[in-house]
């Protein structure tokens, strides 16, 4: 197989077991793998989600075949990583919302619009699938072909998930500076 890009023609060495390769292979992609875990869960977690998404990708690479490049199939490796940490802890969340909830209906005249208006907060308040959508297309700069590789759905499903990404957000913003 022949590499499309540089970062792929690396992962092709590190699976053969270039150290060199490997290294340099973490060093050109780990920063895109930290942003896009940091925006689908939080950046508090995101350093160790990226560990865990090198850890799979390393187990996996001898498998990796370049028919899509390194970034499509370390995102996707990432997203999968998202995934399984916030099934964990999807009961702690509950609860979190749950008494973000009763903050917000104690205290309704008093609201930090700080918080209200972050982006964190907004990409949150948008489902997981749209989330993922919007910033791997806005956020990280992919075509929609290549987020349609990496959430393995058409490349229309992407368009329309963005699509209503950005009604919701802009609709979220102009909620919170009305109140």
């Amino acid at each position: 197989m022949t590499a499309s890009d540089p970062l792929t023609a690396l992962a092709l060495r590190a699976r053969e077991g270039d150290t060199a390769a490997q290294a340099a292979l973490v060093r050109g992609t780990q920063a895109e793998v930290w942003r896009f875990t940091a925006a689908l869960v939080d950046p508090g977690a995101a350093d160790d989600l990226t560990q865990e998404t090198f850890l799979r990708a390393f187990r996996s690479l001898p498998g990796f075949e370049a028919r899509a490049g390194i970034r499509t199939w370390l995102l996707g490796i990432a997203r999968r990583t998202c995934a399984d940490h916030l099934r964990a802890v999807v009961r702690r969340r509950r609860l979190d919302a749950r008494l973000a909830a009763q903050v917000w209906t104690d205290n309704p005249h008093h609201p930090d619009p700080a918080y209200r208006l972050g982006a964190a907060d907004l990409l949150g308040r948008l489902s997981d699938e749209r989330r993922t959508a919007f910033v791997l297309t806005q956020v990280l700069g992919l075509s929609y072909a290549e987020a349609a590789e990496v959430e393995d759905v058409p490349v229309g499903t992407i368009r329309s998930r963005v699509a209503r990404a950005r009604e919701e957000l802009v609709t979220a913003v102009a909620q919170a500076q009305a109140s």
